[in-house]
């Protein structure tokens, strides 16, 4: 199962052999990292740290497309395996961690290079390496390094079982209804109901959780009573409320936690999660991330009191609704869209048809990066959606990705890139970087295209913009290698960033064309689809402050409490940034698998953050021109190709000439600055 190939051998993957072959690899590596600390010669990155890093990638590269199956063809089986290695890898991580020997042969490292210099990303592969054994508790007593140990490892466990509940909540509920039933929605979402009813051979129209079959629903039905039903069944998956109240319920999963983080923290020295949490990140202080959230709050209020006034009094005017609740909220504010502007996401999805919209993307890139991509005809795959492409430059091989568009069962929801090979020296060979894309967008229906909506064509590129910040880095030293080492509120620039050019004319050009006759988008459609860009902008950050607020002051604040001490933090955010009032039974929490099962715990506040940065780099491009070459091939070499390797802050001054400021980004989304 040791695969040592350029690419993942999906069809080798043996579900009884996962466990006992990272088992296995987890003592070599150990029983070989101790061999080579018994060296009695000084230690260097040649004779310790590249070793290591080849057992390390060696363990990578079994585990990697193992967790990316659990992820996206989810089975009983291959759930068990997964969870089965996560203790395990913990232990691992935690061992060498604490290894005090191995810390001291870095911290000698670190103290020879005036007399053997590091490279500067070997210099940052080495204090970063330092400060996580630190964050490990390598100067803890024993006792309370055993414990770190152990915190480690539930936590682990308590992520994996946070993600389950919410995949087994979300497939738990699907609802077989009539076409009448569906009044308003409009075709694509029908035909899309209509081929999921017959893939599970029932009769009629089928409706569920994932994303491109619930969304509509609220979107566009006309029968208030199913879009009540399948807002309530959403916003309490894998809680005490709704359809299926206590199944799943994900209440004391989030308040172990919360525990554990906490003490997690304070055995290592921090007042709370928050601090830990930003041990590792661009923001310095816990006080720093919240004036960060309630300046943009300020800023963006009194514009989103506005906007939400506006849509109860449209709502009562033209419809006669003088109680606008939750699952009412995107049906009308569609309506209002319509009236304001005359153009809805279903209006320009014809004219997105997915291979379209890649082609043009890719296009974009080219001019941008000076890199191609082609489609590779023949590979190992793990099932018949999934595409893969190789990266060139100037003629050469650079990296490869595989391509996952569309939501099915057994495929965990929502849209991410993950790391499958990682870009570094193997011998005397480079190994090239390999990324996984994921999205969940609405399939083909029979013999149709799949059609994006312009919010799918945004996330595309964002994921994309993350897989190329993995695959154009130029370094060679895995730690800081891709994504590897950039602080978590940095990571969101590079995705971001080319978000952008989804709203450009000049690069819609490219994207965009009927899938039937071809024919670019209309200028009028462009033009109201580019009017209609702000629409709600305000609502939709209180929003996101509101996510970002909760996380970070229910990380910040915890000192122990149950599923109501979590609702309350929730409630007291609502009123201070919300406007959208929650109903009662909203157990949003339950479901936030960004903080409880993710990378985002103390962190969700990364995406406004890098927003602020992304905004400020695309300002550039606003004054040399979308297609700059000069500001191109800046954003290349001083980002993306630096990966980890050089201070954030250093790279953006680098690329933008000063500091980023937060009045680009009140631009971008129409709130005045």
């Amino acid at each position: 199962m040791l695969s040592l190939t350029e690419l993942p051998v999906f069809s080798d993957i043996d579900t009884a052999q996962i466990e006992p072959t990272i088992s296995g690899l987890i003592e070599r590596n150990k029983q070989k990292i101790d061999r080579l600390l018994d060296s009695d010669k000084p230690f260097t990155v040649e004779n310790l740290l590249q070793p290591i890093e080849e057992l390390d990638d060696e363990l990578s590269r079994v585990f990697s497309p193992v967790s990316h199956l659990n992820s996206v063809r989810n089975s009983d089986e291959l759930r068990t395996a997964y969870n089965a290695c996560l203790p395990l890898l913990s232990a691992y991580s935690t061992w060498m961690g604490q290894h005090e020997k191995l810390y001291q042969a870095y911290q000698q490292i670190a103290d020879d290079a005036g007399n053997t210099p590091l490279s500067d990303a070997q210099r940052m592969a080495v204090d970063n390496a330092l400060r996580d054994f630190r964050l490990a508790g390598v100067a803890l007593p024993d006792e309370a390094k055993q414990r770190y140990g152990q915190l480690r490892a539930k936590l682990s466990n308590l992520g994996s079982k946070f993600g389950e509940n919410v995949l087994d909540a979300t497939n738990a509920w699907s609802k077989v209804v009539t076409r009448e039933e569906l009044q308003g929605l409009p075709d694509t979402a029908l035909a899309a109901a209509e081929q999921a009813a017959a893939q599970a051979g029932k009769e009629g129209y089928l409706i569920n959780l994932e994303f491109p079959s619930f969304y509509p629903v609220l979107t566009y039905c006309d029968n208030r009573e199913l879009r009540r039903e399948v807002y309530i069944a959403n916003c309490t998956r894998a809680s005490d409320q709704g359809p299926h109240a206590g199944s799943w319920d994900n209440a004391g999963t989030m308040v172990e936690t919360l525990d554990l983080r906490r003490e997690l923290a304070t055995l290592l020295g921090f007042a709370n999660y928050a601090e830990l949490s930003l041990a590792t990140k661009m923001a310095e202080t816990p006080a720093g991330v919240i004036e960060f959230l309630e300046q943009l709050a300020e800023k963006s209020r009194p514009q989103a009191q506005q906007e939400w006034a506006e849509l109860l009094d449209f709502a009562e005017q033209e419809y006669g609704a003088g109680d606008v609740q939750a699952w009412d909220v995107a049906y009308y504010s569609e309506k209002l869209k319509q009236q304001r502007y005359q153009v809805s996401q279903e209006d320009i999805r014809p004219y997105l048809p997915a291979d379209k919209a890649l082609a043009g993307m890719f296009a974009i890139v080219e001019r941008l990066y000076g890199i191609k991509v082609d489609e590779v005809a023949e590979f190992d795959s793990y099932h018949p959606d999934v595409r893969l492409y190789n990266l060139s430059r100037d003629g050469e091989l650079i990296a490869h990705f595989y391509l996952d568009l569309y939501a099915r069962a057994n495929k965990r929801g929502g849209a991410w890139m993950d790391s499958c090979r990682v870009r570094r020296v193997r011998g005397t060979e480079l190994q090239l970087p390999v990324a996984y894309l994921v999205c969940n967008f609405t399939a083909p229906v029979g013999d149709e295209p799949a059609l994006l909506t312009h919010n799918e064509l945004t996330t595309l590129f964002h994921e994309f913009g993350h897989g190329l910040h993995h695959m154009l880095t130029r370094q060679t030293i895995a730690a800081v290698s891709g994504i590897n080492g950039v602080p978590w509120d940095a990571v969101e620039l590079p995705s971001q960033f080319l978000e952008n050019w989804c709203w450009e004319p000049e690069a819609l050009a490219l994207i965009s064309g009927h899938y039937q006759t071809g024919e670019p988008l209309p200028e009028a459609l462009l033009e109201k689809m580019l009017a209609a860009r702000n629409f709600q902008s305000a609502m939709q950050l209180a929003r996101q402050l509101e996510f970002s607020l909760f996380d970070f002051l229910l990380h910040m604040h915890w000192t122990g409490g149950d599923a109501g001490t979590i609702q309350g933090v929730i409630d007291q955010v609502r009123a201070r940034v919300g406007v959208v009032p929650a109903p009662d039974c909203n157990r949003f929490q339950n479901s936030f698998s960004h903080i409880f099962a993710g990378g985002y715990a103390a962190g969700y506040y990364s995406y406004k953050w890098a927003e602020v940065l992304s905004a400020d780099a695309y300002s550039r491009f606003e004054e040399e021109g979308i297609f700059s070459a000069d500001a191109g091939e800046a954003f290349r070499t001083e980002i993306l190709e630096v990966g980890g390797a050089k201070d954030p802050m250093q790279a953006f001054v680098a690329f933008r000439g000063r500091e980023p400021a937060i009045e680009a980004l009140l631009r971008h989304s129409g709130i005045a600055a």
